[in-house]
């Protein structure tokens, strides 16, 4: 696995519903080395702090393998890196092969692999099509954001280094099946709660769907 490009953008104004909102999702690759901090790379900005960023979302990464789909469903659009609003695009990882919990070296930098993205609606905006998100969803190809262990410093070209696995073995795709789909494989949620470094709001929502389908059972 590695690093392609690493990509970062600034705030910029999009309109929406008549009224201007901020937007950091317009990202480009960078050339060198760039710092990694607690809350994302140097220079890089969100729109919503409420659903972007912080700790557990600070690095966004997608895919390079998807970018061919996604030219074949656009073909009319240009597809450079970044085009997700992803800070690393890399090679050689897909979401049903990327375990919660697990860490990467990548540089001088270590990450923890958190949870999938769920799009807004600013991924349509800058498709120019809002069908891209229910397409986005339906496809799997959500891409996982990483939460900063170590500080340090990242470049396209990095190898990424698995440094450690959570024993529980629930992926990316499992958690996205628990968003979008209405039939889970509930041993692999119980699994997810014994994951520590899981946020909250994943917890929670897990929890409610074990309780909720467990009293579906009992009615029975």
């Amino acid at each position: 696995m590695r690093v392609i490009a690493v990509n970062v953008g600034t705030l910029r104004p999009i309109p929406w519903r008549g009224k201007q909102v901020q937007t950091g999702i317009f990202k480009h690759p960078i050339d060198g080395r760039i710092a990694v901090q607690s809350r994302g790379l140097d220079g890089d900005q969100q729109g919503d702090l409420k659903l972007h960023g912080g700790i557990d979302k600070a690095v966004y990464v997608y895919p390079k393998e998807h970018y061919e789909y996604w030219q074949h469903e656009f073909p009319d659009l240009t597809f450079p890196w970044g085009m997700f609003g992803e800070n690393l695009t890399t090679e050689g990882a897909s979401e049903d092969a990327m375990y919660i919990g697990n860490r990467w070296r990548i540089g001088s930098a270590q990450f923890e692999i958190v949870q999938p993205r769920e799009p807004c609606f600013k991924l349509g905006i800058k498709f120019g099509n809002p069908k891209v998100i229910k397409q986005f969803i339906a496809s799997g190809r959500s891409g996982w954001y990483l939460k900063v262990i170590t500080e340090g410093e990242v470049g396209a070209g990095d190898q990424i280094f698995p440094v450690s696995q959570n024993d529980q073995h629930v992926t990316v795709t499992d958690l996205n099946k628990l968003l979008f789909q209405t039939v889970q494989d509930q041993s692999i949620l119980q699994r997810a709660l014994q994951i520590k470094t899981l946020p909250t709001g994943w917890h929670d929502l897990i929890s409610q769907y074990l309780a909720k389908h467990s009293k579906c059972k009992d009615s029975i």
